[in-house]
């Protein structure tokens, strides 16, 4: 058997693939008007993603797979809501844009770099983005109310995610493909 694909089948990668299978999951909530339990489900996937990657860690269980499809898994689920929340009017459309875009160009980036043998890690600055982001689309579920306030904290949480994404992004190039070029 190769050696990448010794390991792979473990708690970490079935929480992973478990966040995948909750998209569309999610998704037909969302359709349905069932706000709560689209809510409950992005909560679930949320709460899946931090057990997996503390028992990667904590039982030396990272994977290839792992490093590809976590990530993955954490924006397709967070893009998949932000469209959800858009077309019922929730959310404006240009985070999401600056969000996707920004996403692609880090996909870009990570085959790049994986050709060149090299997996990026997350940083702190991503990881506070993805919380922040996260926490926004979490609020973004209770927009009535901070509308009737007229203090869009779930709006002003979304930005505040977006530029810390941007920064995150400026990081990564920074860290890894300018560095990578300038060593060249």
């Amino acid at each position: 058997m190769e050696e990448r694909w010794k390991g792979l089948v473990n708690a970490p990668n079935v929480l992973t693939i478990i966040r995948l299978l909750l998209i569309p999951v999610m998704w037909h909530f969302l359709n349905q008007d069932c706000m709560m339990c689209a809510l409950a489900v992005f909560c679930l996937a949320g709460f899946t993603d931090v057990v997996d990657g503390y028992l990667a860690r904590k039982n030396s269980q990272i994977t290839w797979f792992g490093k590809l499809a976590d990530p993955l898994a954490d924006k397709l689920m967070t893009l998949t809501l932000m469209v959800g929340l858009y077309k019922k009017g929730i959310l404006p459309v240009t985070p999401f844009i600056i969000l996707f875009i920004k996403e692609l160009l880090m996909l870009i980036g990570a085959v790049f770099l994986l050709k060149q043998k090299q997996v990026v890690y997350s940083k702190a600055i991503g990881k506070l983005a993805q919380f922040t982001i996260f926490l926004s689309l979490v609020l973004s579920f209770f927009y009535e109310y901070f509308n009737s306030i007229d203090f869009p904290l779930h709006i002003i949480m979304l930005w505040a995610g977006v530029s810390l994404a941007l920064a995150a992004l400026l990081y990564y190039a920074h860290q890894n493909i300018f560095s990578y070029f300038k060593n060249k």
